[in-house]
């Protein structure tokens, strides 16, 4: 049975016996949460670009934007989990591994747009989230982690910035990187996060 299937056996007993809801999570939970970093990038520039250039020309941009990213992300030790549109969603088994994912993508990015024409220049914004994450089959993943890294990344990130979650910041190793907490207001709920701004690799000991 495949995850998926599994998930909605287990969903569809939950509803009918409410008395089990306590044994049927905890069977969810042991089949499929894991501690993970969630990383998720959105690309920047969708409507303008589309309405000057046209979709097939967008199109264009993602697939060579997911090219670009996923080298960066398995070299850095994550799974890419899904590609949805211009959006990007992976795991990673820390922040850091995450965090240093983004850098690596954004360099990417940049390296792509020295060849090509400005109109055809890739950027984006990444959200990062730490915590316990139902994965399933390897190809969907669901928490309130990933919600709020999908929040960062796509509607409060700004082009080229990488917003964490107050979780992912916290399990960072602090000696290494240097970010600023921020604050959104959204739909009467503040989220507290942490925008990156610079890593910090400090002199050897001789």
């Amino acid at each position: 049975m495949s995850d998926r299937a599994l998930l909605g056996r287990l969903l569809s007993e939950r509803n009918q016996f409410s008395e089990r809801t306590p044994d049927i999570d905890k069977q969810i939970r042991d089949a499929f949460e894991q501690n993970v970093a969630v990383l998720v990038l959105d690309m920047v520039g969708f409507s303008r670009l589309t309405v000057e250039y046209g979709i097939i020309h967008y199109l264009a941009m993602i697939h060579q934007m997911q090219e670009a990213a996923r080298p960066a992300v398995t070299a850095n030790g994550g799974t890419l989990i899904k590609q949805d549109a211009d959006d990007i969603f992976a795991i990673f088994q820390t922040p850091a591994a995450a965090l240093d994912s983004a850098l690596d993508i954004f360099r990417a990015f940049d390296a792509v747009n020295t060849v090509v024409p400005p109109e055809r220049d890739i950027y984006g914004c990444i959200g990062i989230g730490y915590g316990e994450t139902l994965v399933i089959d390897g190809n969907d993943i669901f928490g309130s982690e990933v919600n709020i890294a999908c929040k960062l990344g796509e509607d409060l990130a700004g082009k080229s910035e990488i917003l964490l979650t107050s979780a992912a910041y916290l399990a960072l190793p602090l000696d290494r990187y240097i970010c600023e907490p921020v604050t959104f207001g959204i739909s009467e709920m503040e989220i507290d996060a942490y925008r990156y701004v610079r890593s910090f690799f400090p002199e050897k000991v001789k």
